[in-house]
């Protein structure tokens, strides 16, 4: 009989969360120390704030410097990294369980007493106007940030997460710090281990140094956003035109979350999906085709992308309209919906067996639920969807004067995408 996954939670009395997983067949550990703030949470001045300072906390404390902290993961034989995203920001470490104390030890000391050197800020800058630079160069990632820009509007989810040269520029140790200090509050901060540890040894290794983070001011909530209809053309001289097609989405938590995933996977998720089959299979139209959904605590967006020949932009645009149609007019068969239910548990079951999957989803359950989601109880909600429930859930945000339509490329009029967007 399988055993029951044991998941451990301790709160500090600043409102820190360690949580912990154990995985007693595997070697390594996977730990994260999350924060849930994100560049949603930043001002127009202070847009990339959050991405410098994931790059900042890898540069240097007072015990170590730069080399010394890749030097020390180095000597263990793990790896350390980070990511920065809408509304998280997460510092993480792989090691042998052997190796816990001590990666326990530096991943709290770079979290908790980065310097944020005048100096090395200098020398960072010109790596981040390189990241800028080579999400711009390439074509497939930088529609997806204009479609967002389209999208959201004004709205903090509509820019750049890497930020603005002009910003980049602008940032010092003073404001960096602020910032950190501000919004980098004990009850937004989450500790997660997954592997083959005992919680109780992890909560004695983390609480002296998290236990001491003061609580500040209230952090200001954030609005809820919501997306616009329009076509935006984006002219460059390119080799294909690059379409995102963007509506409504749903937030993270709400009830129909595993109707969106699954119409999602029908639509564009995998290569026996509806827009890989006829944009690619059937007529080779595109390389690459695919629908994704992004979604947020309080809000989400669909999309569906497409590279291809300018001279087929107008028919992928069409068919990607008319594949959306398609949902609305007839449900799903059984058997389409089945095969997206057994796609969608396999991955999930697969993702699983990784502790670094593991220690990602115990943050995200957090903040997200207040609670660890077991896995069956994610697997019966997938089994409880029915065509039924995806031919709604289209109705409702596939609507052609509700989405936005993103061209970049060697386009130039927009008016008959318009014409198409409107009818």
């Amino acid at each position: 009989m399988k055993q029951a996954v044991r998941i451990e939670k301790t709160t500090l009395s600043n409102g820190v969360r360690i949580l912990s997983q154990r995985m007693p067949h595997v070697q390594s550990v996977s730990m994260g120390v999350w924060v849930s703030i994100g560049s949603r949470d930043e001002s127009d001045a202070e847009n990339g704030l959050s991405h410098f300072i994931e790059h900042m906390i890898f540069k240097g404390t007072q015990k170590r410097s730069a080399f010394e902290i890749a030097k020390a993961f180095d000597a263990i034989g793990g790896y350390t990294n980070a990511f920065t995203s809408m509304e998280n920001t997460c510092y993480h470490a792989k090691v042998m369980a052997n190796h816990l104390e001590t990666m326990s030890e530096i991943l709290t000391d770079i979290f908790l007493n980065s310097l944020f050197d005048e100096a090395e800020i200098e020398k960072e800058r010109p790596v981040i106007f390189q990241e800028i630079g080579m999400m711009e160069d390439a074509p497939d990632e930088y529609v997806h940030q204009l479609a967002a820009r389209s999208f959201w509007g004004d709205d903090p989810l509509g820019r750049s997460i890497l930020g603005t040269r002009d910003n980049i520029l602008k940032f010092d140790s003073k404001n960096i710090r602020s910032f950190f200090e501000r919004l980098y509050q004990p009850n937004r901060i989450v500790v997660t281990a997954v592997g083959d540890i005992e919680h109780d040894h992890l909560v004695d290794l983390a609480r002296p140094a998290f236990e001491a983070v003061k609580s500040g001011n209230p952090i200001p909530g954030r609005g809820v956003p919501q997306g616009h209809f329009h076509v935006g053309i984006h002219p460059k001289d390119l080799e294909q035109v690059h379409i995102c097609l963007n509506a409504q989405g749903l937030s993270t938590t709400d009830p129909r979350r595993y109707v969106s995933s699954l119409m999602n996977t029908i639509l564009g998720g995998n290569m026996s999906s509806r827009l890989f089959q006829q944009i690619r299979e059937q007529r080779g139209l595109a390389y690459s085709v695919y629908s994704y959904v992004s979604s947020f605590v309080d809000s989400g967006m669909f999309g569906a992308y497409a590279g291809v020949d300018p001279v087929h932009a107008f028919e992928t645009v069409d068919l990607i309209l008319n594949t959306l149609q398609g949902l609305k007019d007839s449900p799903v068969s059984e058997e389409e919906l089945q095969h997206a239910k057994e796609f969608s548990k396999g991955n999930l079951l697969m993702a699983s067996e990784s502790n670094e999957n593991q220690m990602a989803r115990l943050a995200q359950g957090e903040f997200h639920f207040g609670r660890y989601t077991p896995l069956q109880e994610i697997l019966d909600g997938i089994d409880r969807v029915t065509p039924a429930d995806i031919r709604v859930l289209a109705a409702e945000i596939f609507v052609n004067r509700q989405m936005t339509l993103t061209l970049h490329g060697p386009v130039i009029e927009a008016s008959q995408f318009e014409q198409l967007m409107t009818a």
